[in-house]
């Protein structure tokens, strides 16, 4: 639902748990990190009479009603688009990713028909054959363009069919950096996440967009790194050069799938956008794919997150929930390993040490509704946002939750003690005792298990999580006190001592809790003690 609210819908419900784990987020450039509006630059000319012949050849080559910003960028550098009412489009092919140009038939007022294409330049230099002193002015206008961040469209036409293509021009343009994208890195990586850019566009343009976004410069051809024949073909050094790299150019549909393969094998939860067809397997094999804003219906169906505006700001605040979900499953983790220790051995234990029930089969339903309602609401709770990616530690969740169970047997044992030893109690007034602490105890253990760090700091539970514990706590009170009937009853001076020894006994969970966590993380004192030691004698003129 929060998601849902920013833009976002989650159409795998797995993918939140992933999407918390994620480390590496791989991004398309065009429309993503970009503003996807593009504007016309500069055009060079080979063998065309003027600028508008270069653009009315492009504009003929593109389809306006598709409302592709490459094609619109074109039509609008037209000084007369009305001259476009004299040609009429016989044929049309699209642009793709493989062949990279779109090409159309052309017939004018007098019945001749022509061939006209645009597309990326090194394609349009191939199909039009050029050699020698053309194509090096060719590459150098390319590569000039690139270095000053613009893209480049070679343009083409053809008389005939037996007529050989002719190079007219490229035409440079220039498509800007989303206003947020710098600072929505930027983010990423203050969450422990890596963008690494992903883009058809040469190395040198890549370079210089990744260089106004904050990315780094270590742009790799994917061609080079991965080539078209997929793991089979990957060099030995291919991960850690992916590892490394900042962002990847002329990057084909196949170079995404084998990109992200390479960072899955690497240990990486992986994060995939894309808008296209042929992006949807890179989306599936992706531990986290991402269907940006205007994607095709088949990366919608491929991908676990499909955004509804443009940008990528809005996965930051899908991350963020992502790890506040995942620490409220921990949290959930713990609470009910830890209670099921402290009622089962509790009560199994009892029976075999004291040989009569410490609680009886209408106390236990009433229990479980006592304890349910609250625990529901920790879906609503405040959690502590982690800055670095989280996955399950089962072997933390186990042993602090063992570690507070213990805790709450023992606490258990004590009050089961005093009720007997001290207080005199009859079975029937014991079985209330031990309802109401199991009541109390469990509530405030629930406080206890949703942080890392001691119950009192921030951030501090939500109010509704406040109120339903103590809704409930009030009704099992009065129960305890009055009976009506279901329960026999005890005295208040007896639910009070109830109420301070399980507050106490939170208190000392707490403490154990906290001490868990800090030796396995390395944070008491003495782990600081010697890794402040072992900095000194390594570093001895740092630590002066």
């Amino acid at each position: 639902m929060a998601l849902s609210k920013r833009k976002a819908i989650v159409t795998r419900l797995e993918s939140i748990e992933e999407m918390a784990s994620m480390d590496v987020l791989c991004s398309d450039k065009t429309g993503t990190l970009t503003q996807n509006q593009l504007t016309l630059g500069e055009v060079k000319l080979f063998h065309a009479k003027d600028e508008q012949a270069v653009l009315l050849a492009a504009s003929m080559a593109s389809r306006e009603e598709d409302r592709d910003a490459i094609d619109e960028a074109i039509i609008h550098g037209l000084n007369d688009k009305h001259y476009m009412d004299h040609f009429t489009q016989v044929r049309f092919v699209p642009f793709d990713p493989v062949h990279k140009r779109t090409e159309a038939t052309i017939r004018d007022d007098l019945g001749h028909s022509f061939r006209v294409t645009k597309g990326a330049p090194q394609v349009i230099m191939q199909l039009c054959g050029l050699a020698g002193d053309d194509e090096a002015r060719a590459q150098q206008v390319v590569d000039d363009f690139a270095a000053h961040g613009y893209r480049a469209l070679g343009v083409a036409h053809k008389e005939s069919d037996d007529a050989p293509w002719v190079f007219l021009g490229v035409i440079s343009l220039f498509d800007p950096p989303r206003e947020d994208s710098a600072e929505t890195i930027k983010q990423a990586g203050e969450h422990g996440v890596r963008i690494k850019m992903v883009t058809g566009d040469n190395v040198a343009i890549a370079r210089q967009i990744a260089g106004k976004l904050g990315l780094g410069s270590n742009i790799l051809p994917a061609g080079s790194l991965i080539g078209k024949g997929g793991d089979a073909n990957l060099p030995d050094n291919a991960i850690e050069q992916v590892e490394r790299a900042d962002g990847f150019a002329e990057v084909f549909p196949e170079h995404k799938f084998a990109i992200v393969k390479l960072f899955q094998k690497h240990g990486h939860i992986t994060g995939m956008t894309g808008d296209g067809v042929n992006d949807a397997p890179a989306l599936k094999q992706a531990d986290v794919g991402i269907a940006v804003s205007g994607a095709t219906d088949a990366a919608r169906a491929a991908a676990d997150l499909v955004l509804t505006t443009p940008g990528l700001s809005v996965i930051i605040n899908a991350i963020e929930e992502a790890r506040r979900i995942f620490e409220r499953m921990n949290a959930y983790a713990i609470y009910r390993i830890s209670e099921t220790i402290r009622i089962m051995f509790f009560v199994v234990l009892a029976m075999i040490f004291f040989n009569f029930y410490p609680i009886t089969a209408v106390m236990i339903i009433l229990l479980a509704f006592f304890n349910d309602i609250p625990i529901m609401t920790i879906a609503y709770d405040h959690t502590q946002l982690e800055k670095e990616p989280v996955r399950w530690n089962m072997r933390q969740v186990i042993t602090v939750a063992t570690a507070m169970g213990v805790t709450g047997v023992i606490g258990s044992f004590g009050m089961l003690l005093i009720a007997m030893d001290w207080l005199k109690l009859d079975i029937a007034q014991i079985q209330t005792y031990v309802f109401l602490k199991m009541a109390v105890a469990g509530h405030l253990v629930l406080f206890v298990a949703r942080s890392r760090e001691h119950f009192w700091k921030r951030p501090w539970p939500a109010p509704i999580m406040v109120w339903s514990a103590v809704i409930t706590k009030v009704a099992a009170t009065l129960l305890a006190a009055y009976g009506f009937g279901v329960i026999t009853p005890i005295s208040w001076p007896e639910i009070a001592l109830i109420w301070g020894y399980s507050i106490v006994s939170a208190w000392v969970t707490d403490l154990v809790k906290v001490a868990v966590y800090r030796h396995m993380e390395n944070r008491t004192p003495r782990h600081q003690q010697f890794l402040g030691h072992v900095q000194h004698r390594l570093h001895p003129a740092a630590s002066k």
